[in-house]
């Protein structure tokens, strides 16, 4: 069964999560739990941290589930 990724904006990032990737190594939780809460939905709030913070975590997901990129557009 093919499952479409949770998508979860702000101002600054979009990040995705593809459930049929996750280990469920819950690094993700454990270490910023303000921003990827297990019990609460939408599970991902990305007002509970800074850009910053947000995005060293999600690089640290081992799975690669979670993904972000950025919503800035480039100026030429």
């Amino acid at each position: 069964m093919k499952t479409i990724p949770n998508v979860f904006s702000n101002n600054d990032i979009t990040v995705t999560y593809n459930p049929c990737e996750c280990i469920n190594a819950e690094r993700c939780a454990k270490e910023l739990s303000n921003v990827f809460r297990q019990h609460i939905i939408p599970w991902i709030d990305l007002d509970g941290e800074s850009t910053d913070k947000i995005i060293q975590q999600v690089k640290k997901c081992p799975s690669g589930a979670l993904k972000f990129h950025s919503n800035q557009k480039e100026v030429a």
